[in-house]
């Protein structure tokens, strides 16, 4: 026993306990994944314990392992991209926003589509009656995407487009109209998501059963790596996987998960890994739980650096690192005094950027009750411009690494994602994981216990249970 754990149990046995024997802890359900309570102290003999290496577990920002980020200098030399997620009924009214958005200083677009448009229907198609416009843009035809895209800066932002089973469709209509305005497609930045295989998990906007729907993913790969090489031709997404209520070690485990079937059927289909690898992309959710969600996103950069080294045999840092999106927790938003809101997002934008995200969308206070007024993705935008100009954190590259609770979460949550990986492997890989619905079992459970936890009071939801 080292020194501190001889000091550590001491503290606790002579010093905690009298404490607690007057003021008890807080009654609480375990917050963090995998149902591992927060220990009341974390120290070095923590960190001891699992064989914590800083030299083979932490390194040096902008080099393998990245747990401590992808950039040598982070935010301090470019700060992350400022997205907000917008798209309303029609192209011309989406255009209106964006300009605006773009006005207020938003420096990337971010466009959601309605569910006809994500599902390959018309907006004058019967199945689609009911659903135009609602929760994105309706785009039918290349018009509709010169509509959208009039004015904007094709060849000075970047543009992140959630679009899946037609994402090729959708990326073909913007490279043809930003060629129209006199931009080369060799110029154009931005992201599709094109993630088919968490659409089986927790979305439903598929058209093909998953087999054939890899590709089409893998020749959007091959066609994007030629013509629109700036282009990241993939957003693999836990956002969705956490919205339908698996943990943080859930979203993590299937989320690298899905993007090794990706990877896999890319090599397969002849791809060579550090070109498309470069090309990746991941998109995560980002929860109240700060330092959970700080440890979430360290432990997937390192685990994606090892991933594709060991499995895929990449052999630049381009392809090994891990670049992502996030998106403040939309189920986290209440309609019940909806102003709390504020708070939320200002804790999950802070989680996001010291954890190290390449680009941010900050939800607004009143989504949980509509689309958002212009006064409140305004307020959402400046929540990110303050944290990035006034709150200093945006100076220090991976700022909290160090923590003794940090740490040892961080590697609690890659050993826990590890060992679902481990599970899917079994299965033959996560497209066999999901036709047996191992994956959509496993949210289902973690979201009804959840929920329990929430109705019983065990789980305070500020303004909503308490």
């Amino acid at each position: 026993m080292s020194d501190y754990a001889r000091l550590r149990s001491e503290w606790t046995a002579r010093t905690l306990a009298p404490h607690e024997g007057k003021e008890a802890p807080r009654t609480r359900v375990p917050a963090l994944a995998g149902h591992a309570d927060a220990a009341p102290l974390y120290g070095p003999d923590d960190l001891e314990a699992m064989g914590f290496d800083p030299v083979r577990d932490l390194g040096v920002p902008g080099r393998p392992p990245f747990t401590r980020g992808v950039q040598p200098n982070m935010h301090r030399g470019r700060l992350w991209t400022m997205r907000q997620y917008a798209g309303f009924g029609t192209a011309k009214e989406s255009n209106e926003r964006y300009t605006y958005l773009l006005s207020q200083g938003q420096t990337g677009l971010s466009v959601a589509f309605d569910l006809p448009t994500q599902m390959g229907r018309d907006s004058d198609d019967a199945r689609a009656r009911g659903e135009v416009g609602r929760v994105g843009v309706a785009i039918d035809s290349i018009e509709d995407m010169r509509t959208l895209l009039k004015g904007l800066p094709l060849d000075k932002i970047s543009t992140s487009m959630t679009i899946n089973a037609t994402a090729a469709v959708l990326l073909c209509l913007y490279v043809a109209v930003a060629e129209e305005q006199g931009v080369a497609r060799s110029a154009l930045r931005g992201t599709i998501q094109n993630d088919i295989l968490k659409e089986y998990v927790a979305r439903g906007t598929y058209i093909h059963p998953p087999r054939p729907s890899l590709r089409l993913i893998t020749d959007t790969f091959a066609w994007c790596a030629r013509e629109v090489p700036k282009w990241n031709t993939i957003s693999i997404s836990g956002y969705h996987i956490r919205e339908a209520g698996a943990d943080a070690a859930q979203e993590l485990a299937f989320t690298l998960a899905d993007g090794i079937a990706y990877v896999r059927a890319a090599i397969d289909a002849g791809l060579d890994v550090d070109t498309f690898g470069a090309q990746l992309s991941f998109f995560f959710n980002v929860h109240n739980n700060l330092i959970e969600e700080i440890a979430k996103f360290r432990a997937a950069r390192r685990m994606w650096s090892s991933i594709m080294q060991e499995r895929f045999g990449a052999k630049t840092d381009r392809a090994r690192a891990l670049r992502f999106h996030c998106l403040t927790a939309g189920m986290t938003l209440t309609a019940q005094q909806p102003l709390v809101n504020i708070a939320r997002v200002t804790v999950q934008t802070l989680a996001a950027v010291l954890g190290g995200c390449q680009s941010l969308h900050t939800n607004s206070l009143d989504e949980a009750l509509g689309l958002p007024t212009s006064e409140a993705v305004t307020i959402a935008l400046r929540t990110q411009q303050v944290v990035a100009h006034e709150s200093g954190v945006a100076d220090f590259v991976d700022a909290l690494a160090g923590s003794y609770a940090v740490e040892t979460l961080t590697t609690r949550l890659e050993k826990q994602a590890t060992e679902y990986l481990a599970r899917i492997d079994e299965m033959g890989g996560m497209v066999a994981a999901i036709e047996q619905g191992y994956p959509q079992r496993e949210i289902q459970r973690t979201a009804y216990e959840y929920q329990l936890e929430v109705e019983r009071k065990q789980r305070i939801v500020v303004g909503v249970n308490s």
